[in-house]
């Protein structure tokens, strides 16, 4: 019988041979063609909706970015598919305040505040039982305070991001973030410790480690001795400040948006006169800014670099503070992106033009990749806050004391 057996496994050896495994790509074509019928069909059947943008036919608007008196500033970086704006806006902002105070042009890492912002906003929804906000962006105030606790280092020390990974991609990461904390919060799991190891290895793992001593120039630093011996900014000399009627002015009072999730009051509350000269003032004496608000206007167009408040929405001379409160309180107007402030001109007609440095994807798609043309009614009328060094603004400060 053994002799039977072993006769037919030669014979069927013999006849069929050692069977071997082939990698191959998976492929259903006839699925395939189902999904691109029903896509044709789909795009043919939906009218392609239109939104209402502002015309700029024979409108005179800036032509290039030489007619601007510029603060000296880093090239623009793309902040990829992440709500980083804040960081990238506000990074920005330090890296021309560092060339200000030093003469030295340093990148930094755009990524290392956002690395402990996401850590501070994961021990901030612990230590609030699951009632803190919980998302991708923050306010431009965020960076000192993450620069004051964990320090900065140089881009070359942390992009932040696996090398060959094209741009920036958090949709991943953040659903991760938020699936394992609200998961947290449904089985009342608040081990602070615990939670933050994990949230930790997520994003180690898509962000990478952040370094705790790095090489520059030679020299080895950590993330707070970088920041003191290097770039010689001290967090404390940066204000902030906002424009609202719903709280006092010439008070300190919180900017109440969900992505203040800390619920920051340390902004200066002022009236809009002031608010706007401060900005002009300022820019003309070489100081940069970072400012945050809206950007969602039929008068924002990424195609022309540029963003105005047409006249079919509010004529120029009626934009005030009541026109502002009004879409603020109403919704119209969101706390949405954050952008750099670095240059302005003054027109024909004695209006104000603001050139921004912008991170998001609209500000690729027209003439100058990376940058922006604000008119001072947009700025008046759409941006709400705005990080700043105190020498800029040391009268108001006075004034602040003093009332």
């Amino acid at each position: 019988m053994k002799k039977l057996i072993g006769l037919i496994l030669l014979i069927s050896t013999t006849i069929y041979g050692q069977n071997t495994g082939i990698f191959e790509k998976k492929s259903n074509n006839f699925y395939n063609n189902i999904l691109i019928e029903n896509n044709k069909y789909e795009n043919f059947s939906k009218k392609e909706k239109l939104s209402f943008n502002m015309s700029f036919e024979n409108i005179d608007i800036p032509k290039s970015l030489e007619e601007f008196s510029i603060i000296e500033n880093e090239d623009p970086i793309s902040q990829g598919n992440t709500g980083t704006c804040w960081c990238f806006s506000t990074t920005s902002f330090y890296e021309s305040e560092i060339h200000r105070l030093t003469g030295k042009n340093i990148n930094l890492s755009e990524l290392y505040p956002v690395y402990f912002e996401y850590i501070e906003k994961a021990k901030g929804f612990i230590r609030t039982r699951g009632e803190s906000h919980l998302g991708e962006g923050s306010e431009t105030n965020a960076v000192k305070r993450m620069m004051a606790k964990y320090g900065i280092v140089p881009f070359e020390a942390y992009e932040g991001k696996p090398s060959d990974q094209p741009y920036y991609n958090h949709s991943k990461m953040f659903n991760e973030i938020k699936t394992y904390l609200n998961h947290c919060n449904t089985v009342n799991f608040w081990n602070e410790d615990r939670i933050i190891e994990n949230i930790k290895t997520i994003l180690n793992h898509y962000m990478g480690t952040p370094p705790e001593k790095f090489k520059y120039k030679n020299k080895y630093f950590t993330p707070k001795s970088f920041l003191k011996q290097v770039t010689k900014i001290n967090t404390d000399d940066y204000v902030d400040f906002m424009s609202l009627m719903e709280k006092p002015y010439w008070s300190q009072q919180e900017y109440i948006v969900p992505d203040n999730w800390w619920k920051s009051d340390v902004y200066y509350n002022i009236p809009l006169e002031n608010f706007m000269s401060i900005i002009k003032q300022a820019v003309k004496n070489g100081f940069s800014i970072s400012i945050g608000g809206d950007v969602s206007e039929s008068g924002y167009s990424s195609k022309h670099d540029v963003a105005m408040i047409p006249s079919y929405d509010i004529p120029s001379d009626y934009i005030d503070e009541n026109a502002r409160q009004f879409r603020f309180s109403n919704g119209t107007t969101t706390d949405d992106h954050a952008i750099h402030l670095i240059g302005y001109k003054i027109d024909k007609n004695n209006k104000w033009w603001f050139l921004i440095k912008d991170s998001g994807s609209g500000s690729r798609n027209g003439r100058f990749p990376g940058y922006y043309f604000y008119h001072e009614d947009y700025i008046k009328l759409k941006m709400m806050t705005f990080t700043i060094h105190r020498d800029a603004v040391i009268e108001t400060l006075k004034k602040m004391k003093n009332d």
